[in-house]
């Protein structure tokens, strides 16, 4: 990997970890009450669903910054960015079946950057 490629990949995978490590955090230690005025659709889903998104979340912060920093086991920033693809493509599906289209641009700019890293990845 090229020096560029190095630091775009950092540059992404900061990006996505502060992103998702404040959206997790927030689903992990936030009541459904607490979370309603910024996310609408803890209303209909399962405050459990809820909490394993947000652990889901930084579970996937851990992949994107760990293995490359330690060079143990790389290959699951790969994981990491895809499961963050997976993630933005059902938040995505969530969004559009509410009619929540507002939410529409957010979720495609971390679709994206989850998908470069994810390809950035490829050459850690």
């Amino acid at each position: 990997m090229t020096d560029a490629h190095m630091v775009a990949y950092w540059i992404v995978a900061a990006l996505l970890s502060l992103m998702y490590l404040f959206a997790g955090s927030m689903k992990l230690l936030r009541s459904k009450e607490q979370l309603a005025p910024m996310m609408a659709w803890v209303d209909t889903i399962p405050m459990p669903v809820v909490r394993l998104i947000g652990v889901v979340e930084v579970l996937g912060v851990l992949g994107l910054i760990l293995p490359p920093l330690t060079g143990i086991a790389p290959a699951l920033a790969v994981v990491a960015a895809t499961g963050f693809v997976v993630l933005q493509v059902l938040a995505t599906a969530l969004h559009v079946s509410r009619h929540e289209l507002k939410n529409l641009p957010m979720n495609i700019v971390l679709l994206l950057l989850a998908a470069v890293a994810a390809w950035l990845a490829t050459a850690l």
